[in-house]
């Protein structure tokens, strides 16, 4: 008879490594250093803390104090950096939201970047339906005006053209080149709001029309976001869609079975 298996314990975070990396985390893009006052202004730690927690931080290499008693990140942060770097495969964060996304949608889902005058398929994941865009991972096509190339256009333009603090994402677009294909497309971001893609739906005209658009939106959406945030990216603030009209019982079953 064979042993049951015993259910894995739970388990709870630490609170002195939680306020350790919050200590860490208090750095921001162009601080050379921070003051102790500076420190417990951003997370929130009393001073006794944090001097308590910079002891062991300057012990591992990870801060050390300036001639001013202020603080400083150190080396092993960097040594950390690049190793995470070298082993950071962006597949493994984008193709389970893709399968996540035809599963919900039973549309063709991609991530797009931009290669000059050109959009570049990165990873891309099929509809189950027969009638359906085909195009592979790898595909370079061109930076024309459907809405994928639209938001690579944007994000790309240096500085950010002001419509696009005027337009709702995602993009949708109709027949913009194909008369037969529709898509719907979201900007994804890494680090420091850096734009890292386009994360897309697309599909024949005859399912994504207009009315499956605004329903696949919120869903595009999250997606988007969470995406951005696996890259260590955060979303700017960009405008909303108006919600998703309620859909009829017909509809219901309609995309149930699609």
């Amino acid at each position: 008879m064979k042993a049951k298996a015993k259910a894995p314990p739970a388990l709870e975070g630490v609170a002195s490594a939680e306020r350790t990396l919050s200590l860490l985390s208090a750095f921001r893009k162009g601080d050379a250093d921070l003051s102790l006052a500076e420190l417990s202004a951003r997370t929130g730690l009393v001073k006794s803390t944090i001097m308590r927690l910079a002891i062991s931080l300057e012990a591992c290499g990870f801060l050390s104090r300036t001639a001013e008693g202020n603080y400083r990140l150190e080396a092993e942060l960097l040594r950390l950096g690049m190793i995470y770097q070298q082993s950071f495969r962006l597949e493994a964060h984008v193709m389970p939201l893709l399968e996540r996304l035809v599963e919900q949608t039973g549309e063709s889902a991609a991530f797009y970047i931009r290669r000059e005058d050109q959009r570049l398929c990165l990873f891309r994941v099929d509809s189950p339906h027969r009638l359906r865009m085909h195009v592979r991972q790898g595909d370079l096509l061109p930076l024309d005006t459907s809405a994928i190339a639209q938001v690579l256009r944007l994000f790309t333009t240096s500085p950010l053209p002001a419509e696009a603090g005027q337009l709702d994402f995602p993009l949708f677009t109709s027949g913009a080149n194909d008369p037969h294909v529709a898509g719907m497309a979201m900007p994804v971001f890494g680090p420091e709001e850096s734009f890292a893609g386009a994360l897309c739906l697309t599909g024949p005209i005859t399912r994504l029309t207009a009315e499956a658009a605004v329903l696949n939106a919120p869903l595009l959406r999250e997606s988007a976001a969470e995406l951005t945030r696996r890259l260590g990216g955060r979303m700017p603030l960009m405008p909303t869609p108006p919600p998703a009209p309620a859909a009829s019982p017909s509809q219901g079953r309609r995309r149930k079975a699609g």
